[in-house]
Parts: structure tokens; sequence; C-alpha cells
């Protein structure tokens, strides 16, 4: 019993020593395969050298709070360009447009922010800010953010908010940018409360408040957790006087069937999401590093706007122009060298016949304005010819009809 226990046990560890040579043998390296613990510790850890380096290379983008696109869209960022010591993007939480807009001017280290594109306009016509605009430039719209308005089925149009309580967020975020904007446009005039959409929803609830309202991108998480009948979400007209800032949108009962019944939508109007920066002369350090940044956002693009990142990456067109805004230089120089290159004619050709069948444009902006919805249209209809448009569903505004035809931009087809 004793000689066949010593066997036993020999064997043991002549399976463990061979186990652990195995492992010795196929262990790798960690520093063979991560770039960061290369540049961090294989090239002298803690010199100078290694600071200067990393710091140069290290993008910082400020997003938007926990659980919004604006981080999602930061991570997403982060995951695909990331390349060792060549290229660092440093996602940070931030608390929305309007503090994204101070924290690219004041903060230090900032590089980009990701902001709601009304709201420099905003800023300096209520004084808060002179000369705004050409402090910042665009590396590239983004997405579009939908306007959602939320109260009791008793309120059936935005007209019924006249001297009503309606809730737009917090003042450092965008949504009270855009909802006063709207209201102003429309001449409609309630009373804002600047509540947190969690404690708004509740007020709501309890009736303490007629309406809430959030800017965010379809579907939103917190738009998917309402599940009260007793509330709806109300249209926003595609008028004139709201189409020089945003595009038309429309919620459907797939975004939200907990409160749209099946089949049907909700017209509204989406403001674009703008990835900004500080407008660096080329001959600075901050400059050649936003350079490094573009060259590497925009060559991989089509990772972005693929499975697993944020579907909105797919409303991104490098090309749309943005109203009122400077292109950072070097993003635009690669535009002109890539995709002017790549689909010029083709796309040319298409915007051609597409303006051909729309209305004439009758002003530089009105063009720019037709461009941002032809990049739309085009998205959702790669392989198709551009269709004639269908008889025009005429713009309804005061009582009287304007004959503008209207093109949706997340259906592809004519209002």
């Amino acid at each position: 019993m004793v000689k066949q226990s010593w066997r036993v046990f020999a064997a043991a560890q002549m399976l463990l020593a061979f186990v652990t040579a195995a492992s010795a043998q196929t262990q790798v390296d960690p520093g063979d395969v991560s770039e960061g613990l290369k540049a961090i510790f294989k090239h002298g850890s803690g010199t100078q050298e290694t600071k200067d380096r990393l710091n140069s290379n290290t993008v910082t983008i400020m997003t938007g709070t926990i659980g919004g696109t604006y981080v999602q869209f930061g991570a997403d960022l982060a995951s695909v360009l990331d390349d060792g010591d060549k290229l660092r993007v440093l996602s940070i939480i931030g608390r929305g447009s309007v503090q994204g807009v101070a924290d690219i001017l004041f903060l230090k280290g900032v590089d980009l922010g990701i902001v709601r594109s009304d709201t420099l306009g905003y800023l300096e016509k209520k004084g808060f800010a002179k000369n705004i605009g050409s402090q910042f430039t665009y590396i590239t719209k983004l997405y579009n953010e939908e306007v959602h308005v939320l109260a009791p089925k008793t309120i059936r149009t935005l007209s019924d908010l006249e001297g009503k309580t309606v809730a737009v967020d917090l003042p450092n975020g965008g949504t009270f940018i855009t909802s006063s904007i709207m209201f102003e446009r429309l001449g409609i005039r309630p009373n804002f409360a600047y509540i947190e959409q969690r404690l708004a929803y509740e007020k709501l609830r309890k009736g303490e408040i007629d309406a809430m309202i959030w800017v965010q991108g379809k579907p939103s998480k917190f738009s998917t957790s309402i599940k009260d009948e007793n509330f709806h979400l109300i249209p926003v007209e595609y008028v004139k006087s709201l189409q020089a800032d945003y595009l038309p949108a429309v919620l459907t009962s797939d975004d939200y069937p907990n409160l749209i019944p099946k089949g049907q939508r909700i017209d509204t109007i989406a403001a674009p999401a703008v990835l900004a920066s500080y407008n660096w002369q080329p001959n600075t350090e901050r400059y050649r590093r936003l350079a490094r940044f573009v060259d590497a956002f925009f060559d991989k693009m089509e990772v972005l706007q693929q499975p697993p990142f944020h579907p909105k990456w797919k409303e991104v067109a490098l090309e749309s122009p943005l109203p009122g805004w400077s292109r950072f230089r070097h993003a635009q120089e690669w535009i002109d060298r890539n995709s002017s290159a790549k689909a010029s004619p083709e796309v040319k050709r298409k915007f051609d016949q597409f303006l051909s069948e729309a209305r004439s444009p009758s002003t530089p902006e009105d063009r720019e304005a037709l461009f941002r919805q032809f990049l739309d249209w085009q998205k959702v209809q790669p392989a198709a010819p551009a269709a004639r448009p269908s008889p025009a569903r005429k713009e309804r505004r005061g009582g009287q009809y304007s004959g503008q035809t209207i093109l949706d931009s997340n259906t592809g087809k004519w209002n």
C-alpha cells in the first residue's frame, strides 16, 4: 500500500512539472501584446521623454452625462482610435452642451467636446458671449438629437402649452436652449422649470408641471422606460422659422412602442450634435494633436458605423456642412483629398438630380440645408436613384399653406 502511494505521488509530481513547463512555454509577456505597456514601461518609466511623448499624443474629449449618447460616442472613439503611444483618446464625462462649450474654452487640456449645434448662436444672441463663433471650429457634424415633448393627453399641441409650466432639464445642458429657440420662433410662451429629467418626470406624474422636454438621440433610454398610458408625445411641426437650425425628424412606434400606437408616427425636429474644438492656429502643438486625431478618426469612420458601436454613428456624413460654423482646417483638407476624389462625380450627379426635383435653393444657406437633407436621404436609399417626390404635403402655417415640399431625413420620403 505504501509503495503504491509513492507511485501515485511520483506520478502527480511529474504531471505538475509537465503542466508547469507547458505553461511557461505558452505564457505571453503582456509587453509583447500591449502597445500601452511598451509605451509606458519599456521605454523608460517615469522619464521626462515618456511623459512628453504620452501627453503630446493624447487627445481629450468632453462628452456628457452618464447614460447619454455623448458618453457612448466618447467611449467608442477611445475604443477604435487608441493606438499605443501614437494616439490615445481620453473621454471625459461632462454635463451637457453649455458646460461643454465652457470646458472647451476654459479648461486646460480639453481638446474636443460634443455640443449641440444651436448652442453658440443662442449664447451670443442672449449676450452671454461675444463673437464666440470665431473661437470654435467643428470636426464633423455627428448625429441628430430629436426633440421629445411629453405631456398628458389633454394637451394635444405645442400651442396648448402657452402659459403652462414645462420642464427643460438643467441650465448647463442644451435642452433648455433648443426649447427656448423653438418656443420663441413659434410664438409660444410657456414657463420654464429647470429640473433634472428623472425628477421632472415624477413631478409630471404628480401633476406639479404640465409637460417636459428632452432632446436626445432616439431611441433614448429614458424615453423607452416610460410606460404610463396617461401621457403621450406632442408633435413639433417643421415650419419655416425652424428650418435654418433644425432638421425634420420622426418618432415612430418602433422607437417607442409604449408611447406611440403601432404603425403611427410623431413628427418632430432634430438638432445636430457637433464634435467641436477650439480654433487653434496651424502652427501650434494643439493643432498638430487634433490633426493626428482627425486622420485616425476619419480613416476609421466605416469601423465606427458597424456593430457593436452605437447605431447613431450611421448618421455621420463627414462631408455634411454645418451652417454658421467653420470647419477645422485639417478636417476640411482631409475631406478635399479623400471624399471628393472617391465620390464627387456620383455624389454631385445625385445631388443635382435631387435639387432638380426639389425646390430651387434661393440662398447659399438654403442650398446647405438641402445638402444636409440630401446626405440623410442618400443614407436610407443607397442603391436607389433619386425618386420624383410624391405630391407635396404642404406645410400649414397660420391657417395658410406655404406650398413647400419637406424631406423627412429619417424615412427618406417627401412629406
